[in-house]
């Protein structure tokens, strides 16, 4: 019993031994954030949008610009008494310069413009969001992997060495004679079984490790494990209507399908503006210097005024292009529409996967508890004789599966619980701190 006891306990006593340097998910997650490069390029793609959004807004703006020219010209001139009596040329320099300043007053064209860059930023900061929520979704993924491989190699372990005490337990009895060579046999299969699960269950673990590694940039990552007792967090049964309703509201990817509504609407508007007028004020300012030839000196003009265009005629231009732009703006409806149901359908899905988690770690808590009650059975029964060694072992195996698999199991329900929030667009990144709050110090 003692044995047994050391054994069953094994998966822990690894788990606690490794969590003194192990690094929390919050800590893992700053650090995905500064090394991921998808993540890092949907921040710089988000960070050029506003800039992009600037070059738009100077459209409202005045546009001021300076032109001058300077030229010299040589004359060859007729020999003249009076005017040219040597008869050589005669040169003549003219410099030139210009100052235009345009203020839009009336420009539908730009008035959309200027509104379609405040769109496109917002839609640029949701994808930023999405980017976030899928790396914040796809560390904790990473990170629960390798805690699932950690706990399967200390179960492999645990099943292991419970199955070479057994070994050792037929090859006695066999010798004095109290046990078939048919026991020790079962015994070895299991044990040289046993070994090779846990040759498997160390490779995965060290992928797993990998791919934590990767992410974050860093090398041996060994996250923290859940402390003991594990509670994990609760999910009303019910408000699915409301999370499904928030989600078609607040989601990143259905605002940013919303938002290319918004720009689809502004193109068909500035589509229309070709029809209309533009009206600018205008200010001139001009200088013009002479030197030599018949009449040096300087001039200077000043204008301000008002321009107004008109387009009369396009060849039909305009209104092919109205029709084209109404056609883009059912399409990106449609799109809207196909955001909306795809975030109700995977915000459903995630939601009864979460419940379904729940209920499955509550069975497979009475599992662990009966399979641990039927091994210590088995065990006694086969000490007195009425048990042979298969059932010790298949007891020991079913054991260390139920273990196995109810700490994927709680795992699993923790990163469910993420992925429910990301498809209801609930997602932040201070829902890390509950789940840090349920692994060890």
């Amino acid at each position: 019993m003692p044995r047994l006891r050391h054994l069953l306990l094994a998966p822990l006593i690894l788990a606690a031994a490794s969590s003194g340097w192990a690094q929390s998910l919050q800590e893992i997650y700053e650090a995905a954030r500064s090394y991921d490069a998808a993540y890092l390029a949907a921040r710089a793609q988000a960070d050029s949008a506003q800039y992009r959004a600037a070059q738009a807004d100077a459209l409202r703006l005045p546009n001021v610009a300076a032109t001058g020219s300077a030229s010299r010209v040589e004359t060859d001139l007729p020999t003249n008494l009076l005017t040219n009596p040597s008869g050589a040329p005669v040169s003549t320099s003219l410099a030139n310069g210009e100052i235009v300043a345009r203020q839009p007053l009336f420009n539908r064209d730009n008035a959309a413009r200027i509104s379609q860059a405040e769109a496109q930023l917002q839609a640029a900061l949701a994808d930023l969001q999405i980017a976030e929520d899928e790396l914040l979704v796809r560390v904790a993924q990473t990170y629960f992997d390798v805690l699932v491989a950690q706990d399967a190699l200390a179960a492999a372990k645990a099943n292991r060495l419970a199955n070479a005490e057994q070994l050792a337990s037929a090859k006695r009895n066999f010798e004095v004679g109290t046990a078939t060579i048919t026991d020790t046999r079962e015994a070895q299969a299991r044990f040289d079984l046993g070994t090779a699960v846990e040759i498997a269950a160390d490779n995965d673990l060290s992928t797993k490790r990998v791919a934590l590694d990767q992410l974050v940039g860093r090398t041996n990552v060994a996250p923290k494990p859940l402390a003991v007792p594990v509670s994990l967090p609760v999910l009303a049964p019910s408000g699915i209507d409301e999370l499904v309703a928030q989600a078609q509201t607040v989601h990143p990817s259905v605002r940013k399908a919303d938002l290319a509504l918004t720009v689809a609407k502004l193109e068909t508007e500035r589509a229309r503006a070709g029809h209309l007028p533009t009206l600018d004020a205008v200010a001139r300012a001009a200088a013009t210097r002479v030197s030599g030839g018949s009449a040096p000196g300087t001039s200077s003009t000043a204008s301000l005024g008002v321009q107004f265009n008109l387009p009369i005629y396009s060849g039909y231009s305009v209104q092919n292009r109205i029709k084209e732009t109404l056609a883009l703006e059912e399409r990106s409806r449609n799109d809207l529409d196909a955001a909306r149901r795809a975030v109700a359908q995977a915000t459903r899905i995630n939601f009864f996967g979460y419940q379904s988690g729940q209920a499955q770690v509550a069975a497979l808590e009475a599992a662990e508890s009966s399979s641990k009650l039927a091994l210590e059975a088995t065990q006694l029964g086969y000490r007195v004789g009425v048990r042979v060694n298969l059932d010790v072992l298949n007891a020991q195996t079913q054991l260390f599966s139920t273990q196995r698999d109810l700490s994927k199991a709680r795992y699993d329900v923790l990163v469910s619980g993420l992925r429910l929030r990301q498809s209801s667009g609930t997602l932040r990144t201070t829902d890390i701190n509950a789940v840090n709050a349920m692994l060890t110090k």
